[in-house]
């Protein structure tokens, strides 16, 4: 305790870092009453049926990753994940076009330019899913939770949707640049974070009242979710280690190299961007069907809307691995380790420099991306399985899934800036060893 209360002056005494931190805090303040602000010309009082339709499912999850902004017909209703779906669809396109291609390659001023194609893209999507939010709106309020009615009254509240979310973009990329961490990845933990305190307690309260198991069962339900917690700690941490041979120099009267150092491997390199990708496009069926009641949507729409069904469960993890493998290929680059190796007089011993050091390397992250993205696609599913077994809806959201594996990267990363600053101005850092590993990517990467 006392070595914790020693870390916090000496983060305080560092100008920048508290500046950061004061920042971060300020703008995630901004964001959370903004969750909180109605689209104008809705009666804040008779939100009952969207928030009973935004419990459970599909649509529990969005709302969960927009902070609750979904279920109070927020102006920020519609969260961070249409920008993160154009983000996707721009990493797709930089795989199969050639002008994105050769934007990747150009260096700060492509990355400029895909960023402006993401912003307009995401606009795009926000023109898509804002009608279908206000549609949904329509269908489940009462005609008198409306104090206008018509196109210009719907025209405003799209484009003050569209508004809200490039604001909360904005935001993010605020966070990214004058704060800590990296923003988008900490609004959508805010979010998530929001629903923990209200989903424990509903389910303190269903235990309590004599659902089976009692709080018996809420003791085991904790344990076992402590265990996840620790398991997914593991998996976003997880290395191999290869070893790289470094030849001697000799350069005056000093020798250099001559020694055995290790590449990290990450078995989850992709960190949670597969399980982000996966999510986003599986809120798709659902934009499409208009966000309508059950009897008027298509019955593959009400498929995967089946948080709990067979369909969506296995869709969601073969897409997680197919993202995995994609998304690793897209972060590990083979060829240019193979380059700085021979560049700097490294090999690994047993392999010859060059195609064969190239080949080694990608075999390596075959084989340790198969395991990898299983376990995480299993990981993503937990939470149908805690469902079945009982367990509240919206506290299942945490027994693994998108929500708990953001959280552990999350903090890591974030926990890794805060450490990296200590430690450069000859602090001690948060834990014993001084070294926090974050997950490696963020969705910064997008």
């Amino acid at each position: 305790m006392k070595k914790f209360i020693e870390t916090l002056k000496n983060i305080w005494r560092i100008e920048d870092l508290r500046k950061r931190i004061l920042t971060t805090l300020g703008l995630i303040l901004i964001f959370r009453l903004g969750a909180h602000v109605v689209i104008p010309g809705i009666d804040p009082n008779m939100l009952a049926n969207l928030q009973s339709q935004t419990s459970k499912g599909v649509l529990g999850l969005l709302d969960m990753f927009s902070g609750g902004a979904f279920s109070n017909a927020s102006v920020f209703g519609l969260g961070i994940m249409p920008y993160i779906s154009a983000s996707i669809v721009v990493q797709l396109l930089g795989i199969a076009v050639p002008y994105f291609q050769r934007l990747q390659r150009e260096g700060e001023s492509g990355r400029r330019k895909i960023n402006q194609i993401t912003r307009y893209l995401t606009v795009g999507i926000l023109l898509l899913q804002a009608p279908s939010y206000m549609a949904n709106l329509h269908g489940q309020l009462p005609p008198e939770a409306f104090a206008f009615t018509g196109f210009l009254f719907n025209f405003s509240s799209v484009l003050i949707l569209t508004a809200g979310t490039m604001f909360v973009m904005w935001l993010g990329e605020r966070i990214t640049d004058k704060g800590i961490g990296n923003g988008i990845s900490l609004l959508i933990m805010i979010g998530i974070i929001a629903k923990l305190p209200g989903s424990f307690v509903s389910e303190i309260v269903s235990r309590g009242s004599g659902q089976a198991g009692g709080l018996i069962m809420l003791l085991l339900e904790i344990v076992i979710l402590f265990v996840i917690f620790m398991v997914s700690i593991a998996l976003v941490q997880a290395v191999r280690r290869i070893p790289v041979q470094y030849a001697k120099r000799v350069v005056g009267n000093r020798q250099y190299g001559g020694v055995r150092q290790y590449i990290p491997l990450k078995v989850n390199a992709a960190g949670v961007m597969p399980i982000i990708f996966a999510q986003a496009l599986m809120f798709v069926p659902m934009m499409f069907a208009g966000f309508q009641s059950d009897g008027e949507v298509s019955k593959f729409a009400l498929a995967f809307a089946d948080f709990t069904g067979f369909w969506y469960n296995f869709v969601f993890a073969i897409m997680i691995i197919l993202f995995t493998y994609f998304y690793t290929a897209v972060t590990v680059n083979p060829t240019q380790m193979a380059e700085d190796m021979k560049k700097n007089g490294g090999f690994i011993p047993g392999v010859k420099p060059g195609k064969r050091t190239v080949e080694f390397i990608d075999n390596i992250m075959s084989r340790i991306t198969l395991p990898g993205s299983m376990f995480l696609a299993l990981v993503a599913i937990l939470p149908a399985f805690a469902m079945l077994a009982g367990v509240n809806n919206q506290f299942a959201q945490f027994f693994g899934g998108t929500s708990l594996l953001i959280l552990v990267g999350v903090v890591l990363d974030t926990l890794q800036q805060i450490e990296s600053h200590l430690l450069m101005r000859h602090y001690d850092g948060l834990t014993r060893t001084g070294k926090i590993k974050g997950r490696g990517q963020t969705v910064s990467a997008l």
